[in-house]
């Protein structure tokens, strides 16, 4: 009815058009019918609009009126639709726990914003992060994208390398076995790997052990194969080192002393003058190659298991006497990979497994070219004209023990978390004996998070490596000033990925345990596409602003 009084009015309005007899009005007239009249027309649609208006009538009367708008109520925040974000590049959140979220939305903000920083600084093309707090994780995101060609964006699911965070996954595996009676620390290693040569240093022969290939005090190399560069390298930093530290004893002592101002003048110039004396006996020794200008970072061959691994450096000399300086060595956690394999009686990958399992770590696997592994991101590196390339294909079966480890940020946060209840079930007992042990025992925790002496903490100066972690101890010198707090962490670096895991236990006493259970304290993972990301202060960051609204 309605299309029909639409037609009805709108020939009626053109009757200039109707006039022309091109419209009903013609036909009309070549039908030899009596002319209609603009009259007729008029009334045909004043009848056809009063029985519009009659149905719709009808319907109205039935229908349910709308209100007015309520008065607004004074406890009642008036509800507005959010405003339209708009996003540069894709991020997908987690939140497990709603209430926990909005406890810490302040730290899940400001963590965010940093890592976008973080991000667009470095260019990665994408970072996955994840927090935990007290055991429980309460923010995991990606940010950008895990494969940029498909535009797929990183997912707290997302696949990456974990690099080196896999030494720590190795300690787990050799503090088992330790426990288990299996493995002596202090064994030479060729006890359990009689394929690896005896060592001698100087005419003199030495004994490479666990425990020192552990914390990288063995002597043997890592990817550079030049020991004259390393040994040069080694020497320059510690020369540095023991510079900066006299001259800032120096100064304190003559600020402690209150000298004038002449005096601190006339100990600037002395400094300066030995400084320009210094530089040529102590000229910076030749730029050494990073490890991914190393050769053997881009291996393509394929390792079936750990002593096969061995002959890439087993006959190469000790760069250092072990046990007297620090010398970070992958290398040489794929000859702890051959011990775990003999003091276990299993293929290590085997014995890694079991270990995935009892953590529930299902993600955590050996990184291969051939399985369909879901969710496994694409790794990226910049060109010499700074463009974004894929990087080439490697194979990481000579280091699965040192790097060879794929994983998400979930599964991490869940390691963590399992190593800092072993460290921590011990406080709790008394408060609390129905506490389940922790995968480790406290002792042992213990020892794994003990900073061993020589060793160097290359993300965090401020620390000491002690066995496959990095550790750093509480600290406090002035007070109202700088507080150091105790942390343990790892990071990783391997072809087109970083990586990093620190665990920052709260700070506990005898009272505090009081009606708590373990783990307590803040753990943060973050895994990223691109190589050459420094993430650890980062992480240490995050897990600062989350204790923060944890202890408010």
């Amino acid at each position: 009815m309605y299309r029909l009084l639409s037609a009805v009015t709108a020939r009626a309005a053109t009757h200039g058009h109707w006039a022309q007899g091109c419209g009903m009005r013609g036909v009309h007239q070549r039908s030899r019918l009596p002319p209609l009249g603009y009259g007729w027309v008029g009334g045909l649609g004043l009848g056809l609009g009063l029985a519009l208006g009659v149905k719709l009538a009808g319907g109205l009367r039935g229908a349910t009126p709308v209100p007015p708008p309520a008065a607004p109520d004074s406890e009642t925040p008036p509800q507005t639709e959010p405003p339209l974000q708009l996003e540069l590049a894709p991020s997908s959140a987690q939140t497990p726990a709603t209430a926990l979220s909005r406890r810490f939305a302040r730290a899940i903000e400001s963590s965010r914003d940093l890592l976008h920083r973080i991000k667009d600084e470095v260019g990665a093309p994408g970072i996955v992060v994840g927090v935990s707090v007290d055991g429980k994780e309460v923010w995991s995101e990606g940010l950008g994208y895990a494969d940029v060609e498909n535009r797929v964006p990183c997912k707290p699911e997302t696949v990456m390398r974990i690099a080196s965070i896999s030494k720590s996954l190795t300690m787990v595996a050799l503090a088992k076995l330790w426990e288990a009676g299996k493995l002596d620390l202090d064994f030479p290693v060729q006890h359990y790997v009689p394929e690896f040569p005896e060592k001698e240093y100087e005419g003199e022969k030495v004994s490479v052990t666990t425990r020192l290939l552990i914390s990288h005090l063995s002597g043997i190399r890592h990817y550079e194969k030049d020991m004259k560069k390393v040994k040069e390298e080694k020497a320059y930093k510690a020369l540095k080192l023991m510079k900066e530290t006299m001259e800032s004893d120096q100064e304190r002592q003559l600020k402690e002393k209150g000298c004038k101002n002449n005096e601190h003048n006339d100990f600037s110039k002395a400094k300066a003058e030995q400084d320009g004396e210094a530089k040529g006996r102590n000229a910076k020794p030749g730029k050494k190659k990073n490890d991914f200008e190393q050769g053997e970072l881009y291996l393509k061959e394929k390792f079936e298991n750990s002593i096969e691994s061995l002959r890439l450096f087993k006959n190469d000399p000790l760069f250092f006497k072990p046990g007297s300086q620090f010398l970070y060595s992958t290398f040489g956690y794929t000859l702890l990979a051959a011990i775990v394999e003999r003091a276990s009686g299993y293929k290590y990958l085997d014995y890694m497994q079991k270990i995935f399992h009892d953590l529930d770590m299902l993600t955590t696997v050996q990184e291969e070219n051939e399985p369909v592994i879901y969710n496994r991101a694409r790794f990226y590196v910049y060109n010499k004209k700074r463009r974004l390339v894929n990087t080439p294909y490697v194979d990481n079966s000579y280091k699965w023990a040192g790097g060879g480890f794929l994983s998400t940020v979930g599964d991490l946060l869940k390691f963590g978390n399992a190593m800092l209840y072993g460290y921590q079930v011990g406080l709790f007992k008394n408060s609390n004996e129905n506490l389940l042990p922790g995968y480790l025992k406290p002792e042992t925790m213990v020892m794994i998070w003990t900073p061993v002496p020589n060793t160097e903490m290359s993300w965090d100066k401020e620390g000491k490596y002690a066995m496959a972690w990095g550790v750093v101890e509480k600290k406090q010198t002035y007070g109202s000033c700088r507080k150091q707090r105790h942390y343990a962490s790892h990071t990783g670096g391997a072809v087109g990925a970083s990586s990093v895991l620190l665990v920052l236990p709260e700070e506990l006493d005898g009272e505090a345990t009081n009606n708590k259970v373990p783990p307590r304290g803040v753990i943060v993972s973050i895994i990223c596409n691109m190589q050459s990301v420094g993430l650890n202060s980062t992480a240490l960051k995050i897990a600062l602003e989350f204790d923060k609204d944890r202890s408010d």
